[in-house]
């Protein structure tokens, strides 16, 4: 039996930033430290899905926002938006200190 990873939601927003910016699945992995190009594809589709709300989800609790829970009020809603604006913003950060590094070689 194969052990879980979990990858924090800030790293499954940069794989989709990088592969909408046009990186390949490789250079992903190696950039974020992604072990299977499996992982990324998944991410793409919930992201295509529009089911976003699944990469704060633990690993193992990928269930379906109101299906049989109760629906989130608005600030819930808000309050899951801002955290994700958050997320996104830390990331392109941590982005253009990478990319500082990166043009100083």
């Amino acid at each position: 039996m194969g052990t879980r990873v979990h990858y924090p939601e800030e790293i499954k927003w940069k794989a989709i930033e990088m592969k909408q910016a046009g990186y390949t699945n490789r250079e992903i992995m190696e950039t974020l430290g992604i072990k299977n190009k499996t992982q990324i594809k998944t991410w793409m589709r919930w992201y295509k899905n529009g089911e976003t709300h699944r990469f704060s989800q633990p690993v193992g609790k990928q269930y379906v926002w109101g299906k049989g829970a109760q629906e989130l009020n608005e600030m819930e809603q808000l309050k899951m938006q801002n955290r994700q604006l958050e997320a996104q913003l830390e990331i392109l950060k941590k982005y253009k200190e990478l990319e500082r590094r990166w043009c100083q070689k």
